[in-house]
């Protein structure tokens, strides 16, 4: 039997944190990369450290991206904000090593007239949705995204100008009979610009953003606070800590409250189904629960690299479904083709919009007009609320 009353717990980091840049800066070369060619391969991976960056990986496109990779880079760190000796858009190092994609790789993706497009590598991809929040994301993960989110928009607009880029939130919520009503800690360290603050000073200007961003009512007298616990945070980002694409997986998705498959996202094009399988998953997932089929559904996809087809369906509705989980898999099956190309078109994935997907979660985001999030979209729930 599941376990009704007890605490759980997840963390986000800001656009401004090590491993953020670098997705940022993966996800807008692959950007560039697909406004010119749609058809682009990429697989970038960035790296960060004092004053320098470092942009690897293989791609396929046009030539004349490689070209703006250094102005990407920079641009990039100067939206997040960094401005510091150790660490400035203007002055830091940029180096770039892309080069061809393999040919043994390509042969496996690439359709031809004897075969399909297939999947860009093997793997297993989760998706996840539950009825916690409007968004049908677990709370812990969503709350603790956008205490961060409205820390990074009263940063930039100057609201809040002693707070720098680079932050960390952690938050455990408390469920009751199943439900989330309450937090029980509250655990936030954000880089501050002026080194005379105290670990008070700095909670003073961020409780009342931290109390707007949480559901009325789920801070009580008895919620621990700790905001910057070690004391003084004024050396951020980069310099403090280096970087690398793809290292805050859970971050990405559900906060650990649903497996992942492993798999990084940030810097690869939609062929890969790292990525576009799990935003698939995530779709089909959601699609259920918003279909009133379940309170809670786990739904995970197997592929093989070169095979076109998923391996396998598997779902888990956790003791909540309202139908039987072997005709789920069935139904979710016959609504969308999960072919790698079937994935792209129906999501529309072959776009430049991946850059807003870096930092604050890839999932729970609401669909925007040029395409992003489109794997947000509950389109499908009443063709499965039909078929089941």
């Amino acid at each position: 039997m599941a376990r009704s009353d007890y605490l759980f717990t997840s963390e986000s980091v800001s656009e401004g944190h090590p491993d953020k840049v670098c997705d940022r800066i993966s996800d807008a070369v692959l950007d560039a990369f697909l406004a010119e060619d749609p058809e682009a391969r990429v697989a970038c991976e960035t790296l960060a450290t004092t004053n320098r960056v470092v942009i690897a990986g293989e791609v396929r496109g046009p030539a004349t991206v490689l070209r703006q990779v250094e102005e990407i880079a920079r641009q990039c760190v100067r939206d997040i904000g960094y401005e510091q000796d150790g660490f400035h858009w203007a002055n830091m190092e940029v180096e770039q090593h892309l080069h061809a994609q393999s040919s043994d790789i390509a042969q496996g993706v690439d359709s031809a007239a004897e075969k399909d497009e297939g999947a860009g590598d093997q793997g297993i991809m989760f998706g996840y949705a539950c009825d916690e929040t409007p968004e049908l994301m677990p709370a812990p993960i969503h709350f603790a995204h956008a205490i961060l989110h409205r820390l990074a928009a009263v940063r930039k607009s100057g609201a809040e100008p002693t707070l720098g880029p680079d932050a960390k939130s952690q938050i455990t919520v408390r469920y009751a009979d199943g439900k989330p009503v309450g937090v029980s800690s509250i655990v936030l360290s954000t880089q501050h610009l002026d080194s005379s603050m105290t670990s008070a000073d700095v909670r003073a200007v961020v409780e009342p953003h931290i109390r707007e961003a949480l559901p009325e009512g789920w801070i009580v007298d008895e919620t621990v606070w700790h905001v910057n616990p070690t004391g003084k945070f004024v050396i951020g980002g980069p310099d403090g800590d280096a970087g690398l694409t793809g290292r805050k997986i859970i971050v990405d998705t559900y906060g650990g409250a649903a497996p992942h498959g492993g798999g990084a996202f940030s810097g690869k094009d939609p062929t890969k189904v790292d990525r576009s399988a799990a935003y698939a998953a995530r779709y089909l997932a959601k699609n259920v629960v918003a279909a009133g089929l379940a309170a809670r559904c786990t739904l995970q996809l197997s592929y093989a690299i070169g095979v076109a087809r998923p391996l396998s369906i598997y779902v888990d509705t956790h003791g909540t479904g309202e139908a039987d989980e072997a005709a789920i898999e069935k139904a979710v099956a016959k609504a969308m083709d999960l072919t790698p190309r079937g994935i792209r078109t129906h999501l529309e994935l072959n776009r430049p919009i991946y850059q807003r997907t870096a930092a604050y979660g890839h999932f729970g985001r609401a669909p925007d007009n040029e395409g992003g999030f489109s794997w947000e979209r509950t389109d499908l729930a009443e063709a499965l609320r039909a078929a089941l």
